[in-house]
């Protein structure tokens, strides 16, 4: 089947959309078995140290973002003593960080509960569910760039596995250390921790198997030098660190809205999450075909193919663009409908109905920004990701504190669209540039 083809592009990314479906299953069990067995404090707890771990990891997405550029420009350069080095640079890059989380623990769990300003109750639960759960950090970094390794060599059938067996297994020990041990929060945190590294075993064994690497440590041996080459380390670090900055620019902007729209009292903050939960939902289907775009561009880069990189940009934004117009008109046709299964509150019921075509708008443009930093992950064109996120940070905080005022919550709408319009622009202006990066010379098959 054709690399390039329609049909083959929906077949790479249906086990990410999956995968990516699977994860908020967890967080719903997981609120089940606590709400049934626990207090309200417990429940408090989980959401805010499961928040305080969110915000943590997310800002190390590098690992999976960053290796799955490299890995994918290996994979097209067929240069396998590269892709090798790789999975061994990424795997110790994720176990020092990890390391580094666990040493700084205490600084990192005051910080939080500083900020989270629960009750002491709620804290003292943190606390528990934080000094169990940090020992997991390792295992979990480690396993984002073994999933960078499994979608940049197009392995997603692998990574559907692999998410499945760590949430299959982590609802189980959470419903085992609850309902049958009843350990309350710490079984919860207990439960994760060792799913966590049950599944990094599980994903390393699927990594090293499929790149036939039975003998992992006569190969680092073997390529220790080009494992520790200090231009190629520069580079990566390089790469991660802009997509950090921009992981932290997202995280800032999506606060920032949320505490917006807090000023305009607790229906409409709770309305405005209710219909973030559908973007958040219409970003599990566009991620798949930005994934599906790292991927192959990235191997079509590392190829030195041009006509292949263009073939797949296109079809793949095309797909997208298909779903997220699929997808913003199931949220202006259905929003009504699905609103009260999230709300039985008719006011916040209302203002969530009053916005809905705001929030299928935002859907539809944001598959643009999508498509776009899955390119520039794929190529490893990590500045302009940077650079977009950052200024269009600058709109939204602009162009809300302007009309959010004026306008209340339908400027701060509007300022997140932009914001979403902003970063594909941006991205847009700088396409042009990947292009002129392929040279002349015959192009790797």
């Amino acid at each position: 089947m054709p690399q390039h083809s329609y049909l083959y592009l929906i077949k790479l990314a249906l086990p990410i959309i999956l995968a990516n479906a699977a994860v908020p299953l967890l967080g719903l069990v997981d609120t089940a078995v606590i709400g049934q067995m626990g207090t309200t404090a417990d429940l408090g707890a989980i959401a805010l140290a499961a928040l305080v771990f969110s915000f943590v990891y997310w800002g190390f997405g590098f690992l999976r973002m960053g290796t799955t550029g490299f890995i994918a420009q290996a994979v097209g350069a067929q240069d396998q003593n590269e892709l090798h080095a790789l999975v061994f640079k990424t795997l110790f890059l994720g176990f020092a960080i990890g390391v580094v989380l666990i040493v700084l623990q205490k600084p990192i769990e005051l910080t939080a509960t500083y900020f989270l300003h629960a009750s002491p109750e709620v804290n003292a639960l943190v606390r528990d569910y934080f000094y169990i759960r940090i020992w997991g950090a390792p295992a979990t970094l480690i396993t984002f760039s073994l999933l960078g390794t499994l979608i940049g060599m197009g392995w997603t059938k692998q990574l559907l596995w692999v998410q499945l067996f760590l949430n299959g297994l982590n609802i189980a020990l959470n419903v085992l250390f609850v309902v049958v041990f009843d350990l309350g929060v710490k079984g919860i945190a207990l439960g994760t921790v060792l799913a966590e590294w049950a599944a990094l075993f599980f994903a390393l064994y699927w990594v090293f198997s499929k790149l036939q690497l039975r003998h992992p440590m006569q190969r680092y041996q073997a390529l220790r030098s080009q494992v520790f080459r200090l231009d190629r380390l520069l580079a990566l670090f390089q790469v991660n660190r802009d997509i950090m900055i921009r992981t932290l620019a997202l995280i800032t902007g999506f606060a920032w809205f949320a505490r917006q729209g807090a000023q305009f009292g607790d229906a409409t903050l709770a309305a405005n999450h209710i219909l973030l939960q559908f973007v958040s939902l219409s970003a599990f289907f566009l991620d798949g075909y930005a994934n599906v775009a790292e991927m192959l561009a990235g191997q079509a880069y590392g190829a030195n193919n041009k006509e292949r990189f263009q073939h797949t940009v296109k079809r793949s934004t095309v797909l997208a663009g298909g779903t997220a117009f699929l997808l913003s008109l199931t949220v202006l046709l259905l929003g009504s409908t699905f609103i009260p299964l999230l709300s039985q509150d008719p006011h916040v019921q209302r203002i969530a109905s009053d916005y809905k075509n705001l929030a299928a708008f935002y859907i539809f443009v944001s598959f643009a920004a999508f498509q776009l930093d899955g390119i520039f992950i794929g190529v490893t064109h990590s500045k302009p990701m940077r650079n977009s996120t950052v200024l269009a940070l600058l709109v939204l905080v602009g162009l809300g504190s302007w009309w959010a005022p004026i306008y209340q919550n339908t400027g701060l709408w509007w300022a997140l669209i932009l914001y979403v319009i902003a970063r594909a622009m941006v991205l847009a202006y700088y396409y042009p540039k990947i292009l002129t990066r392929f040279t002349a010379s015959t192009p790797t098959p």
